[in-house]
């Protein structure tokens, strides 16, 4: 929020320069994101965390200043207008939950064509609004100055009366900035007889909006329901400046006041004849500001300082707060523009904040520290980031929720799980896999120019089915795109493929001490290459994937080069064992190297085990060391270059030993796999 620093002068006596008042003011728990010092008057741009709507105003900034200077904050006259005229406009809370107050004032005989002064025009700019006509700047100015959005009708063009209802299935609106809009049913509304003028919270109908045709004004000032103007702004992709206000709450005392505000600076902009002020509500339904108790042990405890008691009744008063004493602490009740104060916790917090996190001083732990155990019986995750980030890849954290027309894309038979309120219509389902927020981050690098990336992820999953309902799987995934080295004089360059990244989730399994016990079986999942896929298995037990995503995905994604992918379940892959001491043998090895004809279709992987099964015990390593076709190797089939690398730990093996070795590994080939001897 941009606060030009001379405004806030009308509501305080500011007692440090633009920069220091920034500095003070992101120690007490905003973030000063700039600061436009070099104008004559330098305005604060001020990120505000979600939870402080009250500080979405001049006025809430002024009172965070009061707070921390020890002063009072002083609101601008604002007497009230009298009225010259009988004229109102009916309103009916027809759906009072979503709206328990509307203010109204009837303004008569206004001159649009009027300019607003230079001073009004100018506060607008800074804070980055346009001036448009009296009646718009006059909202515009009463919303960022006192945090209450209100609304101009040309007076005119409503029908019979307004009307606080929820929209039917299938209504529409044409809204101020022309766009059209298709209503779900349950949005709150403004409408007329004429139907609906306005989604209200959020932004007004084009029908009946202030023009240079205006001479009748009707202004609407109203207290709605944080949590049905948030959804309804979200499900329509319109988050205002209003709508931002209004799901954070906006101080329902303050209306009146602005109402008068109002109507004083319409009527010395363009004249006019004022009504009376009227105001509907349906007290039952405005919020209440419930005390919280403070107590006196957990302040201590929670900031580690010893605060003086009168020193916090001051803080919460300051902050305008009712404070009243009891046997443990105190029972503090917010004021009505603090939505955000409902446990002890944050009352805290406020405390500390303008005490100063600063002015508490460090002290040592009270209890022990105790380390955590670091079990050798798996592979812990930290570890596993490392692995990879030793080979080239760096950590990626991305958001659980996903866009489900992505996700549906890579997983079309996947169930999701959809949110009831999502942040934005492209974050709406839980990820089923970790690969769409890293596709999506590997499209970002590649536009960025980065042509060569490798991304890591660890975190859930979250997969629905019918049988065992919502699991929430731990999960660590990669994805690679580009050239399989930094571009170098020692070696050519070639693109990244299945087989590099293979070798990746190799030494991640490696590391749990139990990679005998995995393989890769050729299977196809709908987002993969279907020749370049691969199921990961812990015995028979599906422990991940791994694969190139499918050209058509790909290319739907915008992806322009071949991108590889893996994902692994944590809890399955990375169990391992503890390592276990072995002694090297004194005695020397003896390697033999055979070259063994199989089917194309026999897989590596199934060759390896039956020759480890056949060597027995004395086999200490195998080594594949060539692949061949061609020349001398039938059409459809393949030559398999194997070392057998033989060893015992109480006496030396003999040729004998070795040849009967040999001999039973090939026997078992040539009765598994049809396999023959090279060469004869």
């Amino acid at each position: 929020m941009k606060v030009p620093y001379s405004w806030l002068s009308d509501w305080i006596d500011l007692p440090w320069p633009a920069r220091e008042l920034g500095e003070r003011l992101t120690l007490a728990g905003f973030e000063l994101e700039s600061l436009d010092d070099e104008a004559n008057d330098p305005v604060l741009n001020l990120a505000v965390t979600p939870n402080r709507g009250d500080a979405m105003s001049v006025l809430g900034v002024a009172r965070e200043i009061g707070a921390l200077a020890g002063q009072s904050v002083t609101l601008p006259t604002a007497e009230p207008v009298l009225a010259s005229r009988d004229d109102i406009f009916p309103v009916r809370l027809v759906a009072s939950a979503g709206c328990a107050s509307f203010v109204g004032r009837v303004i008569k005989g206004i001159d649009v064509s009027a300019e607003s002064p230079p001073w009004l025009r100018a506060r607008l700019q800074q804070c980055g609004i346009r001036s448009i006509n009296p009646v718009v700047d006059v909202t515009n100015y009463t919303m960022l100055e006192l945090g209450t959005p209100m609304h101009g009708y040309d007076l005119g063009l409503l029908q019979s009366a307004i009307d606080v209802r929820l929209a039917a299935l299938g209504e529409t609106l044409r809204l101020l900035d022309g766009q059209d809009i298709e209503l779900a049913g349950g949005e709150l509304l403004i409408a007329d007889a004429g139907g609906p003028i306005g989604l209200a919270g959020v932004m007004g109908g084009e029908r009946t909006a202030v023009s240079e045709r205006t001479i009748d004004v009707f202004f609407e000032l109203a207290y709605f329901e944080p949590t049905v103007v948030g959804v309804c702004a979200r499900r329509h992709g319109l988050i205002t400046d209003a709508a931002q206000r209004f799901e954070r709450g906006v101080d329902y005392r303050m209306q009146e006041y602005a109402m008068e505000r109002a109507t004083r600076l319409l009527l010395d902009i363009a004249g006019g004849e004022p009504g009376p002020v009227t105001t509907s509500t349906s007290v039952g339904q405005l919020p209440h500001m419930a005390a919280v108790r403070l107590r006196r042990r957990q302040l201590d405890r929670l900031t580690g300082a010893d605060i003086p008691a009168a020193r916090v009744q001051t803080i919460l008063q300051s902050l305008g707060m009712a404070v009243q004493a009891t046997e443990e602490g105190w029972s503090v009740t917010p004021p009505s523009h603090r939505f955000d104060i409902g446990i002890e916790a944050d009352l805290i917090e406020e405390v500390a904040r303008i005490f100063g996190y600063d002015a508490i001083t460090e002290q040592d732990a009270r209890i022990a520290q105790t380390v955590e155990p670091v079990p050798e019986t798996r592979l812990e995750a930290v570890r596993a980031l490392q692995i990879l980030a030793d080979r080239g890849y760096q950590e990626a954290i991305s958001y659980s929720f996903v866009d489900p027309k992505w996700q549906q894309l890579l997983f079309a038979d996947g169930a999701q799980l959809q949110l009831s309120n999502p942040i934005a219509s492209d974050m709406s389902a839980m990820r089923v896999s970790l690969w769409p927020g890293l596709l999506t981050a590997v499209g970002d690098n590649l536009r960025r120019q980065q042509k060569r990336v490798r991304l890591a992820e660890f975190g859930s999953k979250f997969l629905l089915s019918a049988e065992a309902g919502l699991r929430e799987v731990a999960t660590i995934a990669g994805a690679a795109v580009g050239e399989f080295m930094p571009q170098q004089w020692g070696e050519g360059a070639r693109g990244i493929d299945f087989f590099d990244m293979k070798a990746d989730v190799q030494a991640l399994l490696e590391a749990t001490g139990c990679a005998d016990e995995f393989s890769f079986r050729a299977e196809v999942l709908d987002c993969l290459h279907p020749g370049r896929s691969a199921r990961i298995l812990r015995g028979e037990q599906p422990v991940g994937w791994l694969g190139e995503l499918h050209p058509q995905k790909a290319k739907a994604l915008d992806l322009t080069y071949p991108v590889l992918l893996f994902e692994l379940e944590t809890e399955a892959a990375f169990a391992g064992i503890p390592p276990v001491f072995t002694e090297i043998s004194k005695y020397p090895s003896i390697r033999r190297d055979i070259a063994v004809v199989v089917d194309e279709a026999v897989a590596l992987a199934t060759v390896s085990s039956a020759v480890q099964t056949s060597a027995g015990g004395l086999l200490r390593e195998l080594v594949v060391f060539d692949v061949y076709r061609g020349a001398g190797v039938d059409s459809g089939r393949k030559s398999i270059a194997l070392g057998l690398i033989l060893q015992e730990t109480s006496r030396t093996l003999t040729d004998s030993d070795a040849d009967r070795i040999v001999g039973a590994v090939l026997e078992k080939l040539r009765r598994e796999f049809n396999a023959s001897i090279r060469d004869q």
